[in-house]
């Protein structure tokens, strides 16, 4: 059975947090309505400034539902909110910014599918296309990390692409409210020994120039947040 026959068989809530993304946000909502797989889009505009409330109203759908946080309240923050929206069996993450292409939705969700994970990460590693040497210090820390505190090995830590079955993420007691979510909710699920699988992904990287908004300390705060959950919870 093909990867596309079997993936069509499960509802997928994609969630994308937006904030500032006026430049990118239609092409990323027509890539992932694009993509060859059953799905919902749950899009939480995190009280965006830049004119991004205006192009998200202009793509409204059926398929796309746009919830509005109050104010800016962080990435993790509107991500929890999106989990409160979704109905389908897998959740996926999506960011808003086209440094990840939703073509690669059937491999992500296969082994969740198929029954072989409950748990998919898509892998940038070893090339990290574009990316620039900071934030690839970064990452490279960031898995060697987690592998030393919980036992895995896991390349990409950070990716944005993570892929979950509904039942394992609701379980999740997530506090996130930035970009804490991927230290997070990594830390938490290798505390209850679910198995995080990885599955390659294409991926081209943006500048801060180009509006990337994870900056240095929020690196820090990320390698703090598996330590503190590693201990905590």
């Amino acid at each position: 059975m093909s990867t596309e026959s079997r993936t069509s068989k499960a509802k997928v809530s994609v969630i994308i947090p937006v904030y500032n993304e006026r430049d990118t946000v239609a092409e990323t909502i027509s890539r992932v309505r694009a993509s060859p797989v059953d799905k919902e889009i749950i899009v939480v505009d995190d009280a965006s400034t830049d004119g991004t409330s205006q192009v998200l109203e202009s793509l409204e759908g059926e398929d796309l539902r746009l919830v509005r946080q109050p104010r800016n309240l962080g990435k993790g923050a509107a991500i929890r909110r999106g989990l409160e929206m979704a109905s389908g069996d897998i959740i996926l993450i999506q960011d808003a910014d086209l440094e990840y292409d939703p073509a690669d939705y059937p491999a992500l969700i296969a082994p969740i599918v198929s029954g072989e994970a409950k748990v998919v990460y898509g892998t940038r590693a070893p090339e990290f296309q574009g990316m620039r040497w900071p934030h690839r210090l970064f990452n490279w820390i960031a898995a060697r990390l987690v592998n030393l505190l919980f036992g895995s090995h896991i390349t990409d830590e950070a990716t944005c692409y993570k892929v979950f079955s509904a039942d394992v993420i609701r379980a999740i007691p997530l506090k996130c409210q930035r970009f804490e979510f991927c230290p997070e909710v990594t830390a938490k699920l290798l505390k209850r020994s679910y198995d995080i699988r990885e599955v390659p992904v294409n991926y081209q990287a943006r500048a801060v120039g180009a509006g990337k908004k994870i900056r240095w300390w929020d690196g820090v705060v990320a390698l703090w947040t598996l330590l503190k959950y590693r201990f905590t919870e």
